[in-house]
């Protein structure tokens, strides 16, 4: 498809499939502000997904081969009831990760691809010592603050790693995918 609405409009249905629930990612009530997102996803995702895929790619290079899952990984707005700035969907395969990258500066994406591909890595959606453990591994490996959990309790440390490595969030998360952000 050449008309960049209909490509953004169909690369939103086709994330929906991957989702864990179709519902995770916008749909956007207003007409005008859902034709304004997906003719930019339609213009601009392939190269949005590119640098996603290259910091995947950065996630399994800190791991043997033989030790490597098949992931993908795809760039979407959440939907904003959710709260969240990325999922890992592991009951598909492969694996799907989808990231709101509009929900963080582009500085930190990588931060939250080693997130999801810890769960992924485990195929796991908890944030327990497994977890730190990846992600101290992943962060060392990519030059990122590994987690420090010493002294913490289960509880402590399940708070701790849900935000890890830690990424601030955006006032207004459409307004990378409405092109003003």
């Amino acid at each position: 498809m050449s008309d960049p609405l209909i490509r953004g409009s169909d690369y939103l249905n086709a994330v929906r499939q991957i989702a864990i629930d179709p519902s995770t990612i916008w749909s956007g009530e207003d007409i005008i502000e859902r034709i304004q997102v997906c003719t930019w996803i339609g213009e601009h995702i392939d190269t949005i997904n590119q640098q996603l895929r290259e910091y995947l790619e950065a996630c399994h290079q800190c791991f043997p081969e033989s030790e490597r899952r098949e992931v993908v990984i795809f760039a979407a707005p959440i939907a904003p009831d959710y709260g969240i700035d990325a999922l890992c969907n592991i009951l598909v395969d492969p694996v799907a990760i989808v990231i709101d990258v509009g929900r963080t500066a582009p500085q930190d994406w990588l931060s939250i691809v080693v997130h999801e591909y810890a769960h992924a890595y485990l195929s796991s959606p908890g944030h327990d010592a497994r977890l730190l453990d990846v992600l101290t591994h992943l962060c060392l490996g990519l030059g990122l603050e590994p987690p420090n959990a010493r002294g913490m309790d289960e509880r402590a440390m399940d708070q701790m790693l849900r935000n890890w490595p830690h990424c601030d969030a955006t006032p207004e998360p459409l307004a990378f995918w409405r092109g003003n952000g």
